[in-house]
């Protein structure tokens, strides 16, 4: 057992894994160092927005933060409105309340036994490990533990390449949409917003901001031009009969017969959803057996198709993007975004690569990033994850996707080795485990690494 833990982050990953630890019953008191890096602990960047239209893209019933009790959240939801039903998709504030109300508890429960619990408001800047401990800087002071966890969540955005420093300058270019969107007041200009990206968080910018800008339009720009999916308005139950599927992928590791046999079996089905859904279980150990080259071709060529049938949009949110489009004030373009330039009068002019070849230069008062999670270690300006990278104390993950480690969650040291003492979960797994940053997958993590740190 580890008797001194420091979990460093302040979302979701880290309310769930301070949560599952202090649920545990130990045998001597545990001292526990929470670095949050917020007074709001638990609520991160996904569940900070304080927007109603804002929705969580998982059904109530399926987002509880134990492994034991799944419909956690679906009760805690009913507690505060009984006409509440598992298959409704929630306000993702809603979602912050419920981690900020559980951990707040456990920590308060944890504290009545005993147990030392220092939740700290500011982030952790160094992190030493070696055999006798871990070695915690944050600002002028340093404090030991025996384990750590990072649990940062994503990192923050950078800016795409080709956007001019001007450009960003000016405020005009926004790579944050978050703290943006938080700001915004109502504006009735005509203004011309281009958003970079058509995921969930596109989706999300598109909503809100439309509500605040009436007379604004809005252009989204992705190679394919296509929204997420929609999920059905009643849940259908992932197929159980994905063994023959789930066994041929396994006998041939690679993307191009994966996605022939995918086809074949969504085509199949009375619903594409229910074969999607049903491999979650085994998407990880699949993405473990991929060699590294078929890894990078999947990023390439197939990670589009796969995260907009598996990261789906609520209905009632493919309902309004829908509207906002046969109202004219909403369209999609196909091609890449290949500079952003800030022009003479002001605004912006965004180069962009067409499909069929050639390039268009259109201007914009507003041009927003949204191009998913930046889990990018080798050129993040994180401070804590630079620290580590730049000592040689982990590994990047290769492909730009956190950091290397083992299936359970140690980090590798800069000889590929386990480290018995630091670990990961969330976002900075996604290199190894692919899907890594769900609530499911983040839950289950939290519970295997609270086993390594205290029994």
């Amino acid at each position: 057992m580890f008797h001194k833990v420091a979990i460093i982050g302040g979302g979701a990953a880290a309310a769930t894994l301070v949560s599952e630890l202090l649920e545990r019953r130990t045998p001597q008191p545990l001292h526990l160092d929470w670095y949050a890096g917020s007074p709001d602990a638990g609520r991160g960047v996904a569940y900070g927005t304080p927007s109603g239209r804002h929705l969580l893209n998982v059904r109530a019933a399926s987002m509880g933060m134990f492994v034991s009790k799944p419909g956690g959240f679906l009760e805690y939801a009913q507690g505060l409105d009984p006409k509440v039903k598992g298959s409704d998709f929630l306000p993702r504030r809603l979602y912050g309340d419920f981690l900020r109300s559980r951990v707040e508890q456990a920590v308060m429960n944890a504290r009545s036994f005993g147990h030392d619990i220092n939740v700290h408001p500011f982030e952790a800047d160094s992190l030493v490990p070696s055999s006798e401990g871990v070695t915690i800087g944050f600002g002028d002071e340093t404090s030991r533990a025996d384990a750590a966890v990072l649990a940062i969540g994503s990192l923050p955005p950078r800016p795409l390449a080709g956007v001019e420093d001007a450009a960003i300058a000016s405020g005009r270019y926004v790579t944050d949409p978050w703290p943006f969107m938080a700001a915004a007041q109502d504006d009735d200009r005509p203004l011309r917003v281009l958003v970079i990206g058509l995921g969930l968080t596109a989706v999300d910018v598109l909503l809100e901001l439309s509500a605040h800008w009436p007379n604004a339009h809005f252009t989204a720009l992705s190679r394919h031009g296509k929204l997420p999916e929609p999920h059905l308005a009643a849940a259908s139950a992932p197929t159980d009969d994905g063994t023959e599927l789930i066994e041929t992928m396994r006998d041939d590791p690679n993307v191009r017969a994966w996605l022939r046999r995918l086809r074949e079996a969504t085509a199949g089905a009375e619903d594409w959803r229910t074969v999607v859904d049903g491999m979650r279980p085994h998407t990880q150990g699949l993405w473990r057996e991929l060699p590294a080259a078929e890894r990078a071709r999947f990023l390439r060529h197939a990670r589009w198709a796969w995260e907009r049938a598996r990261h789906r949009m609520p209905p009632q949110v493919a309902a309004s993007v829908a509207k906002l489009e046969a109202e004219g004030r909403f369209e999609r373009g196909r091609g890449r975004m290949r500079a952003v330039r800030l022009s003479q009068e002001g605004n912006l002019d965004v180069v962009r690569a067409l499909p069929g070849g050639g390039e268009s230069t259109e201007s914009y008062d507003l041009v927003i990033q949204t191009v998913g999670l930046n889990t990018d270690t080798q050129r993040t300006e994180h401070r804590l994850v630079r620290q580590l990278v730049v000592d040689g104390l982990v590994q990047p993950d290769p492909l730009g996707m956190g950091l290397r480690a083992v299936p359970d969650g140690h980090l590798l040291d800069g000889n590929g080795k386990a480290r018995a003492n630091l670990f990961a979960i969330g976002s900075m797994l996604r290199g190894t485990l692919w899907e890594s940053t769900a609530i499911p997958e983040i839950r289950k993590q939290a519970q295997n690494v609270a086993t390594m740190l205290i029994d």
